[in-house]
């Protein structure tokens, strides 16, 4: 059963503002997962794409969990993955994984797509019913 759907654009050029400005170290250790960012920095000229598709997925993960940025889940409660089939992936951690329980949230499924200076994501929250 879906409890939750979310989606979510970001700007590449604007969140490479954010990763390469000024203040850009302290913004990737807020926003994204060492693991995360490792990714990223390993995609050479189109990092861009995958932070910004990671920064998407995040918030559509929220959205799917029916909660904005805060008490109920933070940044770094959310971290983007990848499977070895390359099929994009969610682990929960801290106040989101709290939130999903809370929820009967029992899976997460996550696409990512990236193209001409945006990127997207849509996330789907599941729930499977208990048995009768």
């Amino acid at each position: 059963m879906i409890i939750g759907t979310g989606v979510d654009l970001a700007g590449i050029d604007r969140t490479m503002l954010a990763v390469d400005g000024p203040r850009g170290h302290r913004f990737c250790e807020r926003v994204f997962s060492p693991a995360e960012i490792a990714y990223c920095e390993s995609r050479g000229r189109v990092r861009g794409h995958s932070y910004a598709a990671r920064f998407a997925a995040k918030e559509a993960v929220m959205k799917a969990l029916g909660v904005g940025w805060g008490k109920d889940a933070g940044w770094q409660d959310i971290e983007v993955f990848r499977l070895e089939t390359g099929q994009p992936d969610v682990r929960l951690r801290g106040a989101a994984a709290v939130t999903a329980e809370r929820r009967g949230i029992t899976a997460i499924h996550l696409s990512l797509s990236h193209g001409e200076g945006i990127a997207m994501a849509f996330a789907v929250a599941e729930a499977v019913p208990a048995a009768s």
